[in-house]
């Protein structure tokens, strides 16, 4: 399944090849094969962003489809109804997990793959940006024998880097690890990770009642989707496991109101609750080009011009304490414990931004996209 020994092929073959390769070449996350009325373009998510890479002929649209269908073993006669498929791919010493992704359009099949390296463990809590002070507060919580620790931020805000950052530092020889996740993104020694599976009657719900037989220390639960998700995470916690989970919501005051949208009492979020880490990524300025994007009167090659290369994030970690409990069990709004957590020494995503602009990490420009 090496891409690099099937030099000689097909055309279509190479060019879905070279497409791959392009891609993990200039560290793209997805790689979108949009057909239009009149083009054909494919484009690449670097860092954040989307940027056309080519446009091969139109007429090629349908061939580089069946290409990709046949390697995620999808059905290729099937072009009227939506298909997910994935498969692992060899390019040279790396190892590439592919998610693949069909819808019909009316000009043709619309397709997005999803590129998860798998040799590219890049997960140290400094590595990803996270100041000195947070990492102690971080790891002081995941320290503990129980509790539940959420991590918050929009999708492809490297809440699960985080976790597994944090997972690393772990004792993984006196702890018994265990992870559920959708899908399994990165490997770690010494943990047992689970993959959930619809078709296989294996949900986040069933596989966390599943991994709580298994006389677990600390658990990952990838997402917490669903009131019975909540529910069990919740309880998990409570039965003295460490749980950590990730919730999607815009920062981490507002993570408690989701629990209890959700479902969950405020009397056991109140109990179980030791914090929330709340992310975001922004884009790390070029060190070749300063982030000018030129280098020698040229277009820089290390970031193509764009001035920035790479990705860190920034933090914002809210430990809860009694005032903040006496909230919750009121149900207050996100506003209100927002304001309690302030006051009591909470610092907003912002500033720790700021901070990584003073340190000459990223630009004002892009804390202003992300964070505006």
């Amino acid at each position: 399944n090496d891409l690099l020994a099937q030099a000689r092929q097909t055309p279509v073959i190479r060019l879905v090849n070279m497409i791959l390769f392009e891609a993990l070449r200039r560290g793209a996350s997805d790689v979108h094969v949009h057909p239009m009325e009149e083009r054909l373009a494919i484009r690449l998510r670097i860092d954040g962003m989307l940027v056309d890479a080519f446009s091969p002929p139109l007429s090629l649209a349908s061939a580089i489809s069946s290409r990709m269908k046949v390697m995620t073993e999808l059905d290729i006669a099937n072009r009227h109804s939506p298909q997910d498929g994935q498969t692992t791919v060899r390019i040279g010493q790396k190892k590439i997990d592919i998610r693949l992704s069909v819808i019909p359009t009316i000009y043709g099949e619309r397709i997005v793959l999803r590129l998860l390296d798998q040799s590219q463990n890049e997960l140290d809590l400094s590595a990803i940006g996270m100041s000195k002070r947070l990492q102690t507060a971080l790891m002081d919580c995941v320290e503990r024998p129980n509790g539940i620790l959420l991590v918050t931020g929009p999708t492809g805000s490297g809440k699960t880097t985080t976790l597994y950052a944090a997972l690393g530092r772990i004792d993984r020889a006196s702890r018994n690890v265990m992870t559920i996740e959708d899908p399994v993104e990165y490997h770690l020694d010494g943990i047992s990770q689970m993959q959930v599976n619809n078709k296989r009657g294996v949900t986040f719900a069933t596989g966390l009642r599943s991994l709580l037989r298994q006389d677990p220390d600390v658990i990952l639960v990838g997402e917490i989707r669903d009131p019975e998700t909540a529910q069990l995470a919740i309880q998990a916690s409570l039965t003295g496991h460490f749980v950590l989970a990730t919730l999607h919501t815009n920062d981490a005051p507002s993570a408690i109101p989701r629990l209890l949208d959700i479902g969950v009492e405020p009397y056991l979020v109140t109990s179980s609750l030791v914090g929330v880490l709340a992310q975001r990524l922004l884009r790390r300025v070029c060190t070749a080009c300063n982030g000018t994007g030129t280098q020698h009167g040229e277009s820089c090659e290390t970031c193509f011009g764009t001035g920035y290369k790479g990705r860190l994030a920034a933090h914002e970690l809210m430990l809860m304490n009694d005032q903040l409990r006496q909230l919750t069990a009121q149900r207050a709004d996100g506003v209100t414990l927002y304001e309690a957590a302030v006051d009591s020494g909470f610092q907003p995503m912002k500033v720790d931004a700021m901070e990584k602009v003073k340190q000459g990490l990223t630009d004002e420009a892009e804390v202003f996209r992300v964070l505006h």
